[in-house]
């Protein structure tokens, strides 16, 4: 909580991907480029306590993440979201198991959405499993994977792969479903992470939320016209929110044309932790107001304490009907001081 508003961060990542874990050789190459093009290029500039070392961000566990977020920010709620990146890396980029260990550390304050890949042999099976065995709310689909060196997509307009999953998770009582946009994988192809494909399931399963990951990073007219036109679309903050410490013009750019759509009420904070970490960028947006300019130029309201309360966390607690209370913390700890990760 930042002075009386509760704070959901909708994205939480545990990257317990190191070398041994690499089913591809690729997977060294995105851990890099998350690394040194992504968090040491957006943690605030001229201070290193932002920035995790190598070894623990590779290797990030319940620890790590659980302190940044509940010891060393103002988070009152996380949503932890698995990686199905399963080709190139053992048990994902993000394994459920460091989600599940958070959600047991701090029972009330977590919820899961957990990876699915819909070529795998039985994805009917897995959705059961999500739900009964690890007690997930959402799903997470990925574009893109290298299964035994070959490169495969997923579009979520495929109607004989991902159709079915979509159907069995709303008969399982799943509200809504994350579809990583946006943000392509280094030496990976870019056109998997466009956002045209979701439009069809849009329409086919209006009672399900879309969760638009990475919103507006890239494709920011096509993600704000889907905003526009369909109401069971949602735009996710994560990595548009990376700007706001560094390049704070680049984040009113985006958040400026996601407003315009009128659409206040999907649009979700989350910072993608650990790839940065949450305080400096919630301090950030709870001091941030758009460029007068910008207010003028586009027919906007300035940014209120009742809208920004919305963006960080009004409106996923209620898309997902969570029930958000205020963590009781002391004093903020310093960032990234729990425990070293050992190999």
């Amino acid at each position: 909580m930042i002075e009386g508003t509760l704070v959901v961060d909708a994205v939480v990542h545990g990257y317990h991907s190191p070398p041994e874990t690499y089913r591809h050789p690729a997977a060294g190459q995105v851990v890099e480029a998350l690394y040194s093009g992504y968090h040491r290029v957006f943690s605030p500039r001229g201070d290193r306590r932002w920035q995790l070392d190598r070894e623990r961000f590779e290797r990030v566990d319940a620890d790590v993440l659980g302190h940044a977020l509940f010891a060393e920010s103002q988070v009152d709620y996380a949503i932890y979201h698995d990686i199905p990146l399963y080709g190139m890396y053992e048990g994902g980029a993000s394994p459920l198991w460091v989600g599940r260990d958070l959600r047991a550390r701090y029972p009330g304050r977590v919820a899961l959405f957990g990876g699915i890949w819909p070529h795998t042999p039985d994805p009917i099976g897995e959705v059961d499993r999500l739900v009964d065995e690890h007690g997930c709310v959402g799903l997470k689909f990925y574009p893109y994977d290298i299964y035994d060196g070959v490169g495969q997509s997923v579009r979520m307009d495929d109607r004989e792969a991902v159709y079915p999953i979509l159907e069995h998770a709303q008969k399982r009582g799943i509200r809504s479903v994350a579809v990583h946009k946006a943000v392509a994988m280094s030496g990976c192809p870019v056109s998997p992470f466009g956002v045209a494909d979701v439009e069809d399931a849009l329409v086919a399963f209006p009672g399900l939320n879309f969760q638009i990951v990475h919103g507006g990073f890239a494709f920011l007219e096509e993600t704000a016209l889907q905003l526009s036109y369909f109401p069971n679309a949602s735009v996710v903050l994560e990595s548009a929110t990376a700007f706001l410490v560094n390049a704070p013009l680049r984040f009113a750019e985006i958040l400026a044309r996601l407003l315009m759509t009128g659409a206040h009420d999907r649009i979700i904070w989350a910072t993608g932790c650990t790839a940065l970490h949450p305080r400096p960028l919630i301090e950030a947006f709870h001091e941030f107001q758009l460029p007068q300019e910008m207010i003028d130029g586009y027919g906007l309201q300035p940014l209120t304490p009742k809208l920004k309360a919305a963006i960080l966390g009004g409106n996923i607690a209620r898309i997902l009907d969570l029930k958000v209370t205020p963590f009781e913390r002391g004093e903020l700890a310093e960032p990234w001081t729990a425990k070293a990760v050992t190999a």
